[in-house]
């Protein structure tokens, strides 16, 4: 039996949106010193606050990219409002669940898109 699931592998194997966005609207920070992940995530943001693009750079182990992987998918095209609702519980539903030593990586991809948001948020105050 795989300590992973299928959803999780094929994020990891075949992540979406890997990158960074010049010029990026919002771009989020977190890492963890304990396991030594680490995640950016870039945000470019519409003028009717709809997330039009989102890339990331993750360093990790496979939870951990995969997790950045589906949360830039859950995120995309979705109102600045809808994302941040998006939780850790909802990123490991999303990947068909995580071990349990694993699931501080969901919290790290939501915080980390939380975080590209707040920063979007005080540059562009309209």
């Amino acid at each position: 039996m795989s300590f992973y699931s299928d959803k999780v592998m094929s994020h990891f194997k075949n992540p979406k949106n890997v990158g960074e966005i010049k010029n990026a609207d919002g771009i989020g920070e977190i890492g963890n010193p304990i396991c030594g992940d680490m995640m950016v995530f870039y945000i470019k943001v519409d003028n009717n606050d709809i997330i039009e693009e989102v890339k990331y750079k993750t360093f990790g182990c496979v939870a951990a990219i995969a997790v950045s992987s589906i949360v830039s998918e859950m995120a995309l095209g979705k109102s600045i409002q809808e994302v941040k609702k998006i939780s850790n519980c909802d990123v490991a539903k999303a990947l068909g669940g995580l071990p349990p030593n694993k699931m501080h990586c969901s919290n790290l991809g939501a915080q980390a898109l939380h975080k590209a948001i707040e920063n979007y948020e005080s540059r562009c105050k309209k």
